[in-house]
């Protein structure tokens, strides 16, 4: 059993508009984005580390509303917004060398969406030797129709790809979970089996 570092990141990975769009099909944990907002106030009220990641995929195309932040996790003054153009936010950034001169190896992963950019990110954080913890009822994805042309629900496709980051390269938390014992001392959090 752990406790949570009091310079525990909070990540927040693509909570863009974008994801508005009716055309990704539909979408589990319509709240998620309130559980993110829930989870950023309280880092905020911490004073803890807050890293917005924001994806695009080609800087050289003019400015899309898609792009942006959403309102309700908007970065403000002073946190870090790191931009990235392929699934990890390790790749083609700096998010690796600002958490280790940050000396910060625990982070909170929350986002869009579960299967790409959340669960490859978390994945290759474990790989890189910090320990991430991602929050089931913070992140989301889409239904997807599958190489079978089996059409998977959104539930599925995130329960699966959180029961396959599980113990293996995060630890899987609630929003309940993560407001109750940061930084407070009194309880744990389980860190991830080696």
């Amino acid at each position: 059993m752990m406790i949570l570092p009091k310079n525990t990141a909070l990540i927040l990975i693509d909570v863009q508009n974008y994801f508005d769009d009716p055309a990704h099909g539909k979408r589990n944990n319509m709240n998620a984005e309130e559980n993110m907002s829930l989870l950023l106030n309280a880092w905020r009220k911490k004073g803890m580390p807050v890293i917005h990641i924001q994806h695009i995929s080609n800087p050289s195309l003019p400015h899309y509303p898609g792009r942006d932040i959403k309102e309700i996790v908007a970065p403000m003054e002073g946190e870090p917004v790191i931009v990235k153009s392929v699934n990890s936010a390790f790749i083609g950034t700096n998010l690796e060398n600002y958490l280790r001169s940050s000396e910060i190896d625990t982070f909170v992963i929350v986002g869009l969406t579960t299967d790409h950019c959340v669960s490859t990110t978390t994945r290759m954080g474990g790989n890189l030797g910090f320990t991430p913890y991602i929050v089931s009822d913070a992140t989301a994805t889409f239904e997807r129709v599958g190489f079978d042309r089996k059409l998977y629900s959104a539930e599925e496709i995130h329960t699966l790809n959180l029961v396959s980051l599980h113990q293996e390269f995060a630890t899987v938390v609630d929003t309940a979970q993560v407001l109750r014992y940061m930084g407070t001392g009194s309880s744990s959090l389980s860190k991830p089996e080696a």
